[in-house]
């Protein structure tokens, strides 16, 4: 019997926090879902947060994934779209490891890269790559489910492989992998 798992990808964001899932068997991955937070609706950042929180736990309750792909904050100018970009990783992230889901962070290009072999491709090249792959019938309006599909789908293609990502397999190897940071605080 192949082994079986559910993998849950997520793009974080504070305006649209997209989401896909895949099932793997064997060798072999197969489309479950894919879909998005809206949340431009909100002004209360912390309201966002919330939001993000129990949306990743209402998706793990439900589909139970067996490992999560989350995409990395991107380095960009503006300091206060990052800091609430990596706020919205991290209540996701701390949704994942509440439930003790295995988590990798991936950065963009190394998710762009091992679904169109170019780590600059578009969020459109993406789309019709994962289009593709997964025999999807039609892409979404917004791309974001589909970067969170990608972070999945990354996460598929690097099973196995010494990917220099971060992985937290709950709580405690998180506070490990971070005890220089916490420490300085």
């Amino acid at each position: 019997m192949a082994e079986e798992k559910i993998i849950l990808g997520i793009d974080p964001g504070t305006t649209i926090m997209g989401f896909g899932l895949i099932r793997v068997r064997g060798k072999q991955m197969h489309f479950m879902q894919l879909n998005e937070l809206q949340l431009q609706k909100y002004s209360d950042h912390y309201l966002k947060l919330k939001l993000i929180f129990e949306r990743t736990i209402e998706l793990i309750d439900t589909y139970h994934p067996d490992e999560i792909a989350i995409e990395a904050p991107f380095f960009g100018k503006n300091v206060q779209s990052m800091l609430k970009l990596g706020r919205a990783q991290g209540v996701a992230m701390a949704a994942g490891l509440s439930r003790e889901v295995p988590i990798t962070e991936y950065s963009p290009k190394k998710i762009k890269m091992a679904i169109t072999g170019n780590g600059n491709a578009s969020k459109e090249q993406v789309a019709g790559m994962l289009q593709s792959l997964l025999g999807l019938k039609e892409l979404p309006k917004n791309l974001d489910s589909t970067d969170g599909l990608a972070a999945a789908v990354c996460h598929f293609f690097n099973s196995g492989k010494s990917i220099g990502g971060k992985t937290y397999s709950g709580w405690s190897a998180f506070v490990k992998q971070n005890e220089d940071r916490i420490k300085k605080q």
